[in-house]
């Protein structure tokens, strides 16, 4: 035990980021176990014929290595990877055991933690660095590497599988959820806070621990219809059917509101900028648009829109509408457009890669803004010094993809 700590104090020194994370294992001891291994609950099961054979310094790394499973949530990305894919063989432990540690290994060592023989590393396979646990096991089936890593076994930490010798969720010192989402966030917080201190895979780790990606097609879809069923110019009063308040006045027939169809322009940036790829999405995002509307065809017209704005046009199928563009971006022009159509519609929906002037004023109806993403500070192909600036704040933004 005292080599162990000794050992954890040294993966402290070299890698202070991860210093909350370090101290929240709990040790138990187990022979069991062929190194050491961790299960979902962060307690590290170790062997202690292991730890008598293993330097201290390649002991520092075999902590740093253990952790970064449960830090990473291998677990959880192993349960989920099995059931999307089917992945429940004999065989699936150890092939997600290797395609984690391919995620992990390629940024552990080296500054203070020398490499071992023997570690488990994407050239292996010829592999790429810097890519995910579910991409390596996407790009090979790792066959040609489980008989001889067929001793691997880092723990249910790694692929999600419990092992006999673990204790299970309601056995001792493990920490609950809160608890362990509280290590990952003081852990991430640390590495924004000195980015410098942490390689690239621990950087990016730290920028989406918290921030998952978002389903921005819910996203999306819903805000086009809060947009569409928010009140204001569709409401409206109508006879047809009295209102149940007409009973409290004998005599007097009082019309009852009447919710008008919302009518949806949507504003499709065909410039230059934008590739084929979005502009199949958009159209697949115009069919999405029609059915959050009810599925009403009529409601939903299209402008194509680059320097200057196409006719708006009515919706029959979205898959048979033709985009027409292919040069500058001034969305202004297409917000006119769209403002100019009689009925006016209650929504606009503008799908575009945020490269464009935006109108001054924000138009009389809500607006809705899909982004294809593009890197910060993209500026125009025609003018070097040009800088798009960010969607208006009255628009309500959702980033695509």
């Amino acid at each position: 035990m005292e080599k162990l700590l000794a050992a954890r104090l040294h993966a402290v020194k070299v890698r202070p980021y991860l210093a909350d994370a370090l101290f929240a294992l709990h040790v138990i001891e187990d022979r069991a176990v062929p190194t050491m291994a961790v299960d979902a609950y962060w307690r590290c099961y170790v062997s202690p014929g292991f730890v008598a054979r293993t330097p201290v310094e390649e002991l520092a790394g075999v902590w740093v290595h253990e952790v970064s499973h449960l830090l990473r949530d291998h677990h959880g990305r192993g349960d989920r990877y099995a059931r999307d894919h089917g992945d429940q063989g004999a065989g699936a432990r150890l092939r997600h055991n290797i395609a984690a540690d391919f995620e992990i290994n390629d940024d552990i060592y080296g500054d203070g933690l020398p490499r071992p023989e023997g570690a488990v590393m994407p050239s292996l396979l010829d592999l790429p660095t810097g890519l995910l646990m579910e991409e390596y096991l996407h790009m090979s089936s790792m066959s040609a590497l489980t008989t001889e890593l067929a001793w691997l076994d880092c723990g249910s930490a790694a692929d999600g599988r419990e092992r006999p010798w673990e204790l299970g969720p309601g056995g001792a010192h493990g920490l609950s959820r809160q608890q362990r989402d509280r290590v990952r966030f003081r852990v991430a917080e640390g590495i924004k806070g000195r980015p410098g201190d942490a390689p690239q895979g621990w950087r990016r780790w730290a920028d989406t621990a918290f921030q998952p990606p978002q389903p921005w097609r819910q996203l999306l879809g819903a805000a086009v219809r809060s947009a569409a069923a928010a009140p204001g110019p569709g409401d409206n009063h109508s006879y047809r059917r009295p209102s149940r308040r007409s009973a409290s006045v004998p005599g007097v027939l009082l019309p009852s509101l009447r919710r008008t169809p919302p009518r949806v322009c949507v504003v499709i940036d065909t410039s230059g900028s934008v590739s084929d790829a979005e502009l199949g999405g958009a159209l697949l995002e115009v069919a999405a648009i029609t059915r959050a509307v009810g599925g009403r065809r009529d409601l939903v017209s299209v402008i194509s829109c680059d320097a200057a704005a196409g006719i708006a046009v009515p919706v029959c199928r979205a898959e048979s509408l033709e985009l027409v563009g292919g040069g500058g971006t001034d969305l202004r022009s297409g917000f006119a457009r769209a403002l100019r159509s009689r009925p006016r519609p209650d929504v606009i929906v503008a799908l575009t890669d945020g490269q464009t002037p935006w109108p001054s004023a924000p138009p009389p109806c809500r607006t809705v803004v899909g982004l294809f993403p593009r890197p910060a500070g993209a500026a125009d192909e025609d003018d070097p010094d040009y800088v798009p600036g960010t969607p208006p704040p009255w628009a309500r933004v959702v980033t695509i993809g």
